[in-house]
């Protein structure tokens, strides 16, 4: 049976307490669209407040340390991030591998961790303007993916992918239609390869990248993209819930 469409918002470093009443818009507008599933990654600051408001959505964090616990002065784990009600976290994003120079065999250990918490994890992929430049993007992300991936027997509903071209992270850009489609079968491919034809078919490939409620629907009606990872836009209820009713509309066909 196919799933749901998935809208995630990862508000990155932005959010007060002052837009929890933007976290309960979006919450209260999602009880009317369950057609669609739901979420936000808000700064660890809000997320155990996001977590109470919540009837509805998916609350999550945007990282999480591979350890347990520790002397890493800074640093989150994902036990406590579990406790204070996060329930996913995304992980791989091209800011944390660019910013904070995260390699995959990090990457890969964290997601360890976040799934030995008991959460689920979003997993980004996604290559520069240069390496698409040159035509090797493609290998470039599921190499990327490959070696991100954490080992799981079972990905049922603990594993999502996200593929986010890193040349079209808040810059406006869009990939193409059929740019899109042509990664996300070498993705699902790659997943049907590590897991299995069923089980790999199940896995929901996101797309993220400057989407918007104007080109929501042509890219979520897009051959194996099972929702969205959205970035400034899921900062208001009123374009975040605007992309989550273009997939409820795109998934009724």
């Amino acid at each position: 049976m196919a799933l749901r469409p998935y809208i995630v918002g990862n508000w990155k470093m932005n959010g007060t307490r002052a837009m929890l009443s933007e976290a309960r818009a979006i919450d209260r507008a999602a009880q009317r669209h369950m057609k669609v599933e739901v979420a936000i990654a808000p700064p660890y600051t809000l997320i155990h407040a996001a977590h109470r408001e919540a009837e509805q959505i998916g609350i999550g964090a945007q990282d999480c340390h591979p350890g347990e616990d520790g002397a890493f002065t800074g640093d989150i784990s994902a036990p406590m991030l579990a406790d204070a009600g996060a329930k996913f976290v995304i992980l791989g994003h091209s800011e944390r591998r660019e910013c904070h120079g995260e390699s995959n065999e990090l990457v890969r250990s964290k997601a360890e961790a976040a799934l030995k918490a008991g959460m689920r994890v979003i997993m980004c992929c996604g290559e520069s303007a240069s390496t698409r430049d040159a035509g090797k993007a493609v290998k470039f992300v599921t190499d990327q993916l490959r070696a991100s991936l954490p080992e799981i027997e079972d990905p049922d509903n603990l594993l999502t992918v996200a593929y986010e071209p890193i040349w079209a992270i808040g810059t406006g850009n869009t990939a193409t239609v059929a740019d899109i489609e042509e990664m996300h079968r070498a993705i699902r491919a790659l997943l049907v390869e590590l897991y299995g034809a069923e089980k790999g078919a199940e896995i929901r490939i996101l797309y993220g990248g400057s989407v918007k409620p104007d080109n929501a629907r042509e890219i979520l009606a897009a051959d194996e993209v099972g929702g969205a990872l959205v970035g400034g836009a899921s900062l208001t209820a009123d374009s975040f819930m605007g992309i989550a009713l273009a997939a409820g509309e795109t998934s009724e066909g």
